[in-house]
């Protein structure tokens, strides 16, 4: 009767395992089709008038892309190291993944601080089609990424509750799923704003 009970307790575990994984790839998904959209609008407003075609991103951007790709790795180091039991690798890991995180949002604002100075605003009469496509879609990017920071604040503070473990990773797999999300949406952009000038 015991051993029933262990193997529906698991049983329910998996599954509830499986529909918060489920409940967040459609929130990803849903996340996809809008930054499509965007994009989609992008393509469509270059042949307005007020097109910028010399418009180079700043040197910031390419830095912040880099950081956000150390983030994925920090986060999947993390999720490695808690499947092994090493909690003070799994510490290290995930405040470098907040380190890396609140980098990237710095770099980001640089780069914007670095748009302005060479006299391209993103609002008003001085702005164009192309520095406020930009602007709203690295500002939508960096709104995603403040609720994958805010998570990863939740899960350091779980880890140092104790609430991870070899048997439980919900968590920190739940957080390095929506990261390496965050991380490839910004390569996708940065390549698309790169490239399609």
């Amino acid at each position: 009767m015991m051993v029933e009970e262990r193997m529906t307790a698991q049983e329910y575990k998996l599954r509830s395992d499986r529909s918060y994984k489920l409940i967040l790839l459609f929130a990803m998904v849903s996340m996809t089709m809008m930054f499509a959209g965007l994009t989609s609008a992008f393509v469509v407003s270059k042949s307005r008038t007020d097109w910028l075609k010399d418009f180079q991103l700043p040197l910031p951007f390419f830095f912040s892309t880099a950081v956000i790709i150390g983030c994925s790795l920090t986060f999947y180091l993390a999720k490695k190291a808690v499947q092994k039991d090493q909690r003070s690798a799994v510490t290290s890991y995930l405040l470098a993944t907040l380190a890396l995180g609140i980098l990237f949002v710095i770099l980001q604002f640089a780069g914007f601080g670095q748009i302005v100075a060479k006299g391209y605003y993103f609002t008003g009469s001085a702005s164009s089609i192309t520095t406020t496509f930009l602007y709203v879609v690295t500002l939508v990017h960096l709104v995603h990424l403040a609720g994958g920071l805010i998570s990863l604040l939740i899960i350091i503070y779980n880890h140092f509750k104790q609430k991870y473990n070899s048997s439980q990773t919900l968590g920190i797999e739940l957080g390095a799923m929506y990261w390496h999300f965050l991380d490839l949406l910004w390569v996708y952009l940065f390549l698309f704003l790169y490239f399609f000038k």
